[in-house]
């Protein structure tokens, strides 16, 4: 059996969850046991303390205590999900969103994992925008920011789904830009240390295997069946707003 830490949870790990649900790596002979992790920053921390053997999340983690530590012996590996999930909501419609137009708003980031305001800033100075002349709004976390949105406290918000979907469907936002737009990046893999990989590199190639014909699922099957099938993951949000969510 192989412990795998869940980084946080949301809809945007659904290729992990019906590999587990679908038992896709245990019939590939993998015993997965799926913890979730009690925070983004212990995910990384439990691997090296051997809390646990492997887990998902954003390789920009590993890079950040490469950074800090050159001989980190943490590695990533598996590009599984390969779009920024990130979205921009605002009170007003705006579907000709332009970056120069968060000059002079209150904008709340996500803060609790690197990856999404540190693409956002690269972003922002591509569209001839510097970050540093934005008004960032106070840290709260990201399911409170549909909340200020509304309250008026904030006047965008960078967030992930469900809440985009959520806050949408009840009429008090509005999607002004969706990252993934971007194309292509390694925004989720697999990670563990090398000496984990280097004793069992079956196991780890086992997981890519198992996450394979979850991520074809979700390309070609009917969100709304997806959704029925993960819907007790997430007991906190309506049916039709976990559909729209996966199917985004």
């Amino acid at each position: 059996m192989i412990t795998l830490y869940e980084n946080l949870r949301t809809i945007v790990y659904a290729p992990f969850y019906l590999a587990d649900k679908r038992q896709f790596w245990s019939d590939r002979g993998l015993d997965v046991n799926i913890r979730l992790s009690p925070d983004p920053v212990e995910t990384a921390e439990g691997l090296l303390a051997g809390r646990a053997d492997i887990s998902w999340g954003g390789p920009m983690r590993v890079m950040l205590h490469h950074e800090r530590d050159p001989k980190c012996p943490l590695v990533a590996f598996g590009q599984i999900v390969a779009r920024d999930p990130f979205i921009l909501i605002g009170r007003e419609p705006n579907i000709n969103f332009q970056f120069k137009e968060l000059q002079g708003k209150r904008l709340a980031i996500a803060y609790e994992v690197p990856t999404p305001w540190m693409t956002f800033q690269d972003d922002l100075k591509r569209a001839g925008v510097d970050p540093d002349s934005l008004e960032i709004a106070p840290n709260a976390p990201m399911h409170t920011n549909p909340a200020r949105l509304t309250n008026g406290e904030i006047d965008v918000a960078q967030v992930l789904e469900p809440y985009a979907s959520a806050a949408v469907a009840a009429g008090h936002a509005h999607i002004w830009h969706r990252f993934a737009s971007r194309g292509d990046i390694g925004y989720t893999s697999f990670y563990t240390t090398r000496q984990y990989m280097e004793k069992h590199p079956q196991t780890c190639a086992t997981l890519i295997a198992g996450i394979e014909p979850a991520l074809l699922a979700i390309a070609n099957e009917p969100a709304l069946e997806i959704a029925s099938e993960l819907a007790e993951l997430f007991p906190d949000v309506p049916h039709p707003v976990l559909t729209n969510a996966i199917a985004g």
